[in-house]
């Protein structure tokens, strides 16, 4: 059928029915779809293409919309890179939920410029594509056991099991213990005492010398300061550093209600296990920290990483969890802070959501986040002994926030989780090919900010013909990248590149 009909038909025949198409109901439009396709042979796409645009005033009007469409998106995607580092690399689920109150903290701590159409775009990003935006980027930057026999004061503390919390009030923690051994348990250690609430996923930690009962009640004192709601109950694991008379009645004095998991079964502590590693681990790492120096170090840190952390930092929690046969399926709340959980709780009291409201209103998520790498860098100094890396690292406010663009091509930048660093490469392999004629690319590049590589190369053939190859091409392309790069960065926060 399609050879029947010469391309000049074909033509007059898409200027006469795109009139009546544009004008046409929905009914009316799949009608003459169906027999113009049938007339001419096209493909179902590109005959919609056809009809509903054109080559003089339609097209000048859509390329008025998709004009700097690549710069717009380099933007969003840079913007995000910022986001991404800022909120410490967490998921595109979690990143999105913090997204509109990130962005508001960053622009009012003038950590941010950001374009209107580039903040908007950013808000209306879905999960899927901070994913998949951020992909490669984050794909580059990337004991036996014994028995223990529970001693008599066990008897005097209740269990309670994995499936008993139903859901509790704010006020209800678990407490564990986080060693940091370097893979070893023997001689002087320090000991990281956490403790997470159950329902809004609040977090506390305070380092200890030691791992001794009279301790662990003065770091529960401590961290029962800073939690901002009152402490109803605890429960710990079977650990002997907290079954003891000591710590059962300094719950009774307090009138806390004491409780303990079941032996071998740490999914009863599900929710401070994920916390060890999400938080503790996360920040500190593995390596082997004693004696005072450290403990006051890791001090340091966690006076940061609290903050960021329950401000800052969205969880998933587990709303239910069924079985179908060998299989489990879980089912998740919207990922929110634990200052947010505690914002929108009923029985929060209105004085404890106004003091939230206020420390929020006052913190700067890149100044926390700041201050955590630089703590890593002290860890990471005195777990290697090299301090004169230590001193390398620090820097200025200023200084961090422009980095954050392309601390992604770094890989993995907490100092705590840094292998041994690699020379960079500072030389060329081969002569520039656009040497001497940049200046060119970039004036073309100004009139036609849209304009492709392709495009440009072909312009380039023809004013110097024989000089420049299709083989060269993959490097424009790289060029034409960075300068747009640029041009999107203008847009975000014009004001710190100078």
């Amino acid at each position: 059928m399609d050879s029947k009909i010469s391309t000049q038909t074909k033509q007059e025949l898409v200027d006469v029915l795109k009139v009546q198409y544009r004008k046409s109901s929905k009914m009316e439009k799949t009608q003459i779809l169906n027999q113009f396709i049938k007339v001419s042979g096209y493909h179902r796409k590109h005959a919609i293409r056809l009809l509903t645009t054109s080559k003089n005033n339609d097209h000048n009007e859509s390329s008025k919309i998709i004009k700097s469409r690549r710069i717009y998106d380099e933007a969003v995607k840079e913007a995000l890179i910022i986001l991404w580092e800022a909120a410490d690399r967490i998921c595109g689920k979690r990143l999105k939920a913090i997204l509109p109150s990130l962005i508001d903290a960053m622009q009012r701590h003038g950590h941010l410029d950001l374009d209107a159409e580039v903040k908007k775009q950013l808000l209306k990003v879905s999960a899927a594509t901070i994913d998949r935006l951020l992909s490669p980027i984050r794909d580059r930057s990337q004991s036996r056991r014994k028995k223990r026999r529970i001693k008599k004061v066990g008897n005097q503390i209740p269990v309670r099991t994995f499936n008993d919390w139903n859901d509790p009030n704010p006020g209800y923690l678990e407490i564990d213990f986080v060693v940091h051994g370097g893979g070893l348990i023997s001689g002087s250690l320090i000991y990281t005492l956490v403790a997470t609430d159950v329902s809004s996923g609040w977090t506390e930690f305070i380092p200890l010398l030691a791992r001794e009962q009279s301790l662990v009640v003065e770091g529960l004192k401590a961290i029962f300061q800073q939690i901002p709601f009152p402490v109803l109950g605890i429960d710990s694991d079977n650990d002997s550093v907290f079954i003891n008379e000591t710590l059962l009645a300094f719950s009774r004095e307090h009138n806390i209600e004491f409780t303990r998991s079941r032996a071998y079964h740490k999914n009863d502590q599900a929710w401070i296990e994920q916390k060890n590693g999400a938080i503790i681990r996360k920040m500190v790492g593995h390596d082997r920290f004693s004696g005072v120096i450290a403990c006051k170090a890791l001090a340091n840190l966690y006076k940061a990483t609290r903050l960021y952390v329950n401000y800052f930092q969205p969880s998933f929690k587990l709303r239910e969890k069924t079985r179908n046969g060998s299989k489990y399926k879980r089912t998740y709340e919207p990922p929110s802070t634990a200052c947010d959980k505690l914002l929108k709780h009923p029985l929060v009291n209105d004085q404890i959501k106004e003091n939230l409201r206020s420390q929020r209103q006052q913190l700067d998520p890149i100044k926390l986040l700041h201050d955590i790498r630089q703590g890593q860098s002290t860890l990471s100094a005195l777990a290697s002994g090299d301090y004169s890396k230590q001193s390398s690292q620090r820097e200025s406010l200023e200084q961090f926030l422009s980095q954050l663009p392309q601390l992604w091509r770094e890989g993995e930048v907490r100092p705590t989780h840094q292998g041994k660093s690699s020379k960079p490469r500072h030389w060329r392999s081969r002569k520039d090919p656009y040497e001497g004629v940049w200046y060119e690319v970039l004036d073309w590049l100004g009139q036609e900010p849209d304009i492709t590589a392709k495009d440009l190369l072909k312009k380039l053939q023809h004013k110097y013909p024989g000089r420049f190859t299709d083989g060269q091409l993959r490097t424009l392309q790289r060029r034409v990248k960075e300068w747009r790069k640029i041009m999107a960065r203008e847009l975000i926060y014009g004001c710190t590149e100078k």
